[in-house]
């Protein structure tokens, strides 16, 4: 199947700090293309990898599970760790999800974590149903595209496969297992305006995870993608002040750049 316009994977050779970003359930990475390209031009290693079934039509998502969401993400991580003296992990909504089981299960190999609305339950009494309904009704109306600027498309899918959103609550449950093996350094951003996922998941991470250095900023004007709304810059800003503050193996690439264009 041909891509969607957007959904094209995105990679930038930098630096010796990587950054690799999770884009959201039925998304693309189109909702954090902005975001990935603001972090190249600052000067690190950018992955935003496309989740397998993601990104042609919905159909195709309905063969795939969350393991092989996991397992894209996961390639990506290793590869950034070979290439890279520090991983940084950002994530939008059920790529939080992903991010945090990266952190909980590699350690020392994710340096930090920057969430966006990310989601770790069902906020829908009727996810009980899913068992059964799946194997009913394929496909219900879409979640994509819950932001507040006008004429903004993140490139996701008109329509919710429920095969996977059923695999979608194996993974959540096995997040929420794990969220106390998450130690690093978190950056969360949430909108309380948000119709996709709802505060309870925000606050289930913030009160489960071990981490110590954790911040939380609200998007005040921003709905669920809150990376392609009108608190985008914030959010890119604050996170590049976070990766820095966090990676002096950034700071040494940066002055090494500096020296090398200085003696050129």
């Amino acid at each position: 199947m041909p891509l969607l316009p957007g959904a094209e994977p995105y990679r930038h050779h930098g630096g010796p700090v990587g950054v690799l970003l999770c884009h959201g359930f039925t998304g693309s990475p189109q909702s954090l293309r902005p975001w990935a390209e603001e972090l190249a031009a600052a000067g690190f290693t950018v992955s935003l990898p496309l989740l397998p079934g993601h990104g042609t039509r919905w159909q195709d998502m309905q063969v795939t599970r969350w393991e092989d969401w996991y397992a894209e993400v996961e390639r990506e991580l290793l590869a950034l760790a070979d290439a890279c003296e520090q991983v940084f992990v950002c994530a939008l909504s059920m790529g939080g999800a992903l991010a945090l089981r990266l952190a909980a299960v590699h350690g020392p190999a994710v340096s930090g974590l920057v969430l966006v609305n990310p989601s770790v339950r069902s906020d829908n009494p009727a996810s009980v149903l899913l068992p059964v309904l799946r194997h009913l009704v394929p496909s219900v109306r879409g979640i994509s595209d819950d932001i507040a600027q006008p004429g903004v498309s993140e490139g996701g899918y008109d329509r919710t496969p429920l095969n996977a959103a059923w695999s979608l609550g194996g993974l959540w449950r096995d997040v929420r297992r794990r969220l106390p093996q998450v130690t690093q350094p978190v950056l969360l951003f949430r909108s309380p305006q948000d119709h996709v996922v709802s505060p309870a998941n925000s606050e289930l991470v913030l009160a489960r995870i071990s981490s110590t250095d954790v911040t939380e900023r609200l998007c005040q004007r921003s709905f669920h993608v809150a990376t392609l709304d009108h608190d985008a810059a914030e959010i890119f800003t604050a996170s590049l002040d976070f990766i820095r503050r966090l990676a002096p193996a950034h700071a040494a690439g940066v002055t090494r750049v500096e020296s090398d264009d200085h003696h050129g």
